[in-house]
């Protein structure tokens, strides 16, 4: 397998995030796990994914600490996959990108499903970018800049 430039040290932050998240088949074991998997064997059938892939990419998503290790839920000698709270963040991520595609796809409805509200059973309302006082906003409402030097502790 070729390796991959590591983005790691990179000052940009989308850089740094695409160096944990950066591939398809990553993003789709998180999605995969945010929906309840949480089984070797259960990826693997869910995704069709080769099984050398899988082991890459599980490691890779416990080393970044995206997911973690644990003994099987019933007690069997298996370990389970579980998502880390640094895991269940990348939730809006997936949110946004099923929506961009949701929006932007040659063939929107050939998407076989539809995020809703599991108490509602609506679907969700499409995510906005809202600046601290509320207002909606567009690519040419932000810009950025540097961020302050940090204070040196005495």
């Amino acid at each position: 397998m070729v390796k991959r430039t590591s983005f790691e040290g990179d000052a940009c932050p989308i850089a740094r995030s695409l160096d944990a998240l950066g591939d398809w088949w990553s993003l789709l074991i998180i999605r995969e796990a945010l929906f309840g998997l949480r089984r070797f064997g259960e990826f693997q059938s869910k995704l069709g994914m080769a099984k050398n892939i899988l082991s890459v990419r599980l490691r890779s998503l416990v080393d970044h600490g995206i997911l973690a290790t644990a003994p099987a839920s019933d007690g069997s000698a298996y370990q389970e996959y579980v998502l880390t709270p640094k895991g269940r963040g990348t939730f809006p991520i997936l949110v946004a990108l099923r929506q961009w595609s949701e929006e932007f796809d040659d063939h929107p409805k050939e998407i076989a499903t539809v995020l809703v509200d599991r108490a509602k059973h609506r679907p969700v309302k499409k995510l906005e970018m809202r600046a601290e006082d509320g207002r909606l906003l567009t690519p040419a409402d932000t810009m950025l800049k540097p961020r302050p030097p940090r204070r040196r502790s005495a």
